[in-house]
């Protein structure tokens, strides 16, 4: 366990290493000139004695070596530097962004794993029936549409609709912002808090939830057909029990490990929510930043996600022993 642990670890710094590197040679060899954009913004020309000064400064006139030497250098100390812009930390910027994301991230993986599986293990079980094609169906359907649209939609129905007919006040809910910022227990949400965190984790959950509805309905049905549960039927067992020890444990391997990479994944990746809901957490300001050529901020936030994505991962493999006792975590584990 412990080699395994190690090996996992060492694979984990690996994959930090090669996107830092990835990333930093897709911004600092662009054509564009970050210094160019901070001297002259994007409406008048740059004097070059200002560009000259600002490249010295932040070392973009040394060799693009010295430059990736020294950023590695600084992320193994864990400084990201500052930003262009604002002149703050993206340190501070991390500290500030980052619970916002895990916050929205947590709720979404809450809700598209408790709808999703609950949708796909009654629609395997309802096989071919009216509850398995409605529920099939349904999630295609929300699988289909853009998050954006859905998005909207229910800004207007609860922004607007609500608003205008005088819905309850528990269904006139806010569309922009973080709201109170008010959390106990790190992520569980106050009263007030919650109505602002309730659209934008449910839009986020939308497509995620949809697939893992598909998957478990998939997977549940080959558990259910697999020998030791037919032989457990012939046994007598009950249906319950059947189902939660031998079927569901065993169906659940492949969605677990959709789960654990779709948290890495909407930690940074929740762009289209963030901004449609004015949410401040790291996927709107890389975006915000990127467009600006905010290097540093870009470079240091994504540094962050993909080291939540790697240790999801690692998370993932290790709950697979649990999960199905036939697997182990050694050094032939799979």
């Amino acid at each position: 366990m412990l080699s395994y642990l190690l090996r996992r670890l060492l694979q984990l710094l690996l994959i930090v290493w090669g996107g830092v590197t990835i990333l930093f040679l897709l911004f600092f060899t662009l054509p564009s000139n970050p210094a160019e954009l901070l001297a002259g913004g994007s409406n008048r020309a740059p004097d070059p004695a200002v560009v000259k000064a600002i490249e010295e400064k932040y070392g973009l006139d040394d060799p693009i070596y010295v430059q990736y030497g020294k950023y590695l250098w600084s992320i193994a100390r864990f400084d990201f530097g500052e930003s262009y812009k604002t002149k703050e930390s993206v340190n501070d910027t991390i500290r500030e962004r980052l619970p916002n994301s895990l916050r929205l991230a947590f709720w979404a993986v809450a809700i598209e794993t408790v709808i999703g599986i609950s949708f796909g293990v009654l629609s395997a079980r309802r096989r071919n029936s009216f509850v398995d094609s409605f529920t099939t169906t349904t999630a295609v359907i929300a699988g289909a549409i853009p998050v954006f649209v859905l998005a909207f939609l229910l800004k207007q129905v609860t922004g607007v609709y609500a608003f205008e007919h005088d819905w309850p006040s528990w269904a006139q809910l806010p569309t922009q912002g973080i709201g109170p910022n008010t959390w106990w227990a790190v992520v569980m949400p106050t009263a007030e808090q919650f109505q602002y965190l309730i659209q934008p984790a449910l839009i986020l959950a939308s497509v995620s939830t949809a697939i893992i509805a598909r998957l478990t309905r998939t997977t549940m049905l080959e558990a259910m057909n697999a020998d030791h549960v037919r032989t457990a039927r012939a046994k007598g067992l009950p249906e319950r029990q059947i189902l939660s020890r031998h079927t569901l444990r065993n169906a659940l391997i492949p969605v677990v490990t959709f789960i654990g990479i779709d948290f890495g994944t909407l930690v940074g990746a929740a762009i289209l929510t963030e901004t449609v809901f004015n949410w401040p957490g790291l996927g709107s300001k890389i975006a915000q930043s990127a467009a600006t050529g905010d290097l540093p901020v870009v470079l240091g936030l994504s540094v962050v996600v993909i080291l939540i994505y790697g240790i999801a991962s690692l998370m993932v493999d290790l709950s697979y022993g649990y999960l199905d006792p036939r697997i182990r975590v050694t050094g032939g584990a799979k």
